[in-house]
């Protein structure tokens, strides 16, 4: 089975800058900031993995006060990274997601949101907001629309590419169940734990992340 084009992995980490360093030496290419997310308490690195797909490290953000909620993705709990969640493509958020409703799986409602990039740049985008914060651990995407915002694999730093996506659950048959739902494809199959698994073509060699 086949999986979905991400349009982006969530690679959710305690400390951003150690995980930069670190996916730098271990993938041959070094994430760019992408800017902080204002009033959430956390910022982000990107690499791009194909034309309209990339991996979000994501983390705490130091310059902003701590958020008056928890940060998203399970930061504020993590003790090493952990690949969270990802997100698929999608023009009529709306549409898909009366859709899945129907077919027995609310994604959540629709939200707006926005950053800056470090060089000026706005950028805005809306997506579904899941009312589990990791519904299935993370194996079940989210929904996002980029509009007429410059998509951000556009100007991440190329060189590593997304060459499998896979998913591990207790209880797979239900997780299954879902993602059709959603209209999207993941191999999961059981596993000890629900696991996200992605795999990359670095420069330097094959990556896993989990």
């Amino acid at each position: 089975m086949a999986f979905t084009t991400p349009d982006h992995l969530v690679y959710a980490v305690p400390d951003l800058d150690a995980a930069v360093a670190w996916f730098g030496e271990r993938a041959g290419v070094i994430p760019v900031p992408g800017g902080p997310h204002p009033g959430r308490g956390t910022r982000m690195a990107l690499v791009a993995l194909g034309e309209r797909t990339y991996l979000e490290l994501i983390g705490p953000d130091p310059e902003q006060p701590a958020p008056q909620r928890p940060r998203s993705f399970g930061i504020d709990g993590l003790r090493d990274p952990k690949l969270a969640t990802w997100a698929v493509g999608a023009n009529d958020l709306e549409g898909r997601a009366a859709a899945a409703r129907a077919d027995g799986y609310d994604p959540g409602g629709v939200a707006s949101w926005r950053r800056d990039r470090p060089d000026g740049v706005h950028l805005e985008w809306r997506m579904t907001v899941l009312r589990d914060p990791l519904p299935s651990a993370g194996l079940v995407p989210f929904l996002i629309d980029w509009g007429k915002t410059p998509h951000p694999a556009a100007v991440a730093p190329e060189g590593c590419r997304l060459v499998d996506l896979r998913g591990e659950h207790p209880h797979s048959g239900p997780v299954r169940e879902t993602l059709r739902a959603l209209g999207v494809e993941l191999p999961v199959s059981d596993g000890p734990a629900p696991t996200l698994i992605a795999q990359l073509r670095t420069p330097n060699g094959r990556l896993e992340l989990r």
